[in-house]
């Protein structure tokens, strides 16, 4: 049905095979781009991103917490007027 494709990988350059049986996942998945990187390339980004979770690039910022007052470091820069709350009383207000 599907047919193997040669590709050129666009963060590296090098040639790779988009096989058939990638295809009928792409489609069956409702996929509509081709990947346009090379496993090696695919594999790398994933690991660089860190699977979404926080970076340990990503600057944490110092805060008290609004809810029990416990010294707590966040992901994000607090926005004047909105409470934020170390990782416990978070758990607890999404229960």
């Amino acid at each position: 049905m599907y047919q193997d494709k040669s590709l050129n990988c666009k963060d590296c350059g090098a040639e790779f095979q988009f096989t058939g049986r990638e295809q009928e996942f792409y489609a069956e998945r409702g996929f509509q781009n081709e990947p346009s990187r090379c496993k090696t390339c695919r594999d790398s980004r994933k690991r660089n991103d860190n699977g979404g979770s926080v970076s340990q690039n990503r600057e944490l910022h110092s805060v008290t917490c609004d809810e029990c007052g416990a010294p707590t470091q966040v992901p994000f820069k607090p926005t004047a007027g909105r409470p934020v709350y170390c990782r416990d009383c978070f758990s607890s207000k999404r229960r």
